[in-house]
């Protein structure tokens, strides 16, 4: 018997379950996010950061030789819970509390029959994505693919002339966000859920997700952290998400660009659905009819 819980502001409540599905739900977020136990490593502030990169001589040469630079922090379940930290090992830094909005969010759409596939924008290593394929195989769903957005080498540089919100963002310069597609495949491996269901669109949003093969989605998972990638993700997908699908943005509550691009995009097209709190940054809504 597992005893599940969610504590708010994402929708609480408390069951006792002993469903298989669920079990093995439950045990693939908590080895995604590696939840039991494990180290993690946070980026130097963003003041440090610069005079390692810009004034001290062992920043620029770790620059130059593509490294990160982290300081290496203590566990904190509280924290991998929440998806605060960076984790060193895990598939996925979002936390559990994301993960369960995901998979109920998910199961709506397959139990209400909304149609289209699911797509993550910026994946890092694969977990969430990992985990939205592995939602649809435990619920029996055949038909929908799971598309994986990167350009699987990092952020962009900051186009701060054409998207000013993103000036001064240093995203691009963590190494630590940069993973091969290789890397993200072998993970999927990992887990048995490397299948033809599983796409991948390789590049800039700017570049793949314009002509993005796919005709309907049910749910848009946006993680590119800038304005410019959740603009382009909002601007190329949004329009093809079907009445009862489902728009998560990952960045919102940590990233202000991010979050001022949502409220630009949401003001530009008339979109008044409410918008709801998954935890400190995640939120999501529900398409609603015309």
């Amino acid at each position: 018997m597992l005893r599940i819980y969610c504590e708010e502001p994402y929708r609480a409540m408390s069951r006792t379950v002993n469903d298989p599905k669920l079990l093995y739900l439950d045990l693939l977020k908590k080895s995604l996010t590696r939840y039991l136990a494990g180290e993690i490593y946070r980026p130097f502030s963003r003041r440090a950061l610069r005079w390692l990169l810009e004034v001290g001589p062992v920043g620029k040469l770790l620059q130059s030789r593509g490294i990160a630079v982290m300081r290496r922090c203590p566990f904190d379940a509280k924290a991998r819970e929440e998806g605060r930290d960076w984790p060193s090992e895990a598939e996925t830094m979002i936390g559990l509390q994301r993960l369960d909005n995901l998979q109920e969010c998910i199961v709506t759409v397959v139990d209400d029959g909304v149609p289209g596939d699911l797509i993550e924008t910026g994946v890092w290593r694969g977990g969430a994505s990992i985990f939205m394929r592995a939602v649809l195989k435990v619920y029996g769903d055949t038909s929908r693919l799971v598309w994986l957005a990167d350009s699987f080498r990092g952020l962009p540089k900051p186009n701060a002339k054409a998207y000013p919100a993103d000036s001064g963002d240093c995203h691009w310069q963590y190494g630590e966000l940069a993973v091969s597609l290789d890397t993200v495949k072998s993970h999927f491996q990992r887990y048995g859920l490397l299948d033809d269901q599983v796409r991948f669109l390789i590049g800039w949003f700017s570049e793949t997700l314009p002509d993005a093969p796919m005709e309907r989605l049910a749910l848009i998972r946006l993680d590119g952290d800038m304005y410019e990638s959740t603009m382009d993700g909002l601007s190329a997908l949004y329009p093809k998400l079907s009445v009862g699908g489902y728009l998560i943005v990952d960045d919102y509550g940590a990233i202000p660009a991010c979050r001022q691009a949502v409220h630009d995009y949401r003001e530009q097209h008339g979109i008044n659905e409410p918008i709801e709190t998954i935890d400190w940054t995640g939120i999501f809504w529900r398409r609603a009819g015309a």
